[in-house]
């Protein structure tokens, strides 16, 4: 099962990568999402952001749900790895 770790632990990375160039290509004006890429990252981190987002609101016009995905993200990743050592 240790030899697991290594896996997931890529899983979790390109995870966090594609949500940071979803947050980066927010801050792009005139980005559009029909771009094929910008389609692909934004379909592929909903399913984590939207979740969160229906749960928090953004303050001060600030979305947070990246922040929190990026905890939230870290915990499952500790919680995992620590359960495959304890095997």
């Amino acid at each position: 099962m240790v030899s697991l770790i290594p896996i997931i632990n890529n899983l979790f990375t390109l995870i966090w990568i594609l949500i940071l160039a979803r947050v980066i290509v927010s801050w792009i004006p005139g980005m559009s999402y029909s771009h094929p890429a910008v389609r692909i990252v934004h379909q592929l981190t909903s399913p984590i952001l939207d979740p969160i987002r229906r749960m928090l609101p953004p303050v001060g016009g600030l979305d947070l749900s990246p922040l929190l995905a990026f905890m939230l993200l870290k915990l499952v990743q500790e919680l995992v790895i620590n359960a495959l050592l304890a095997m």
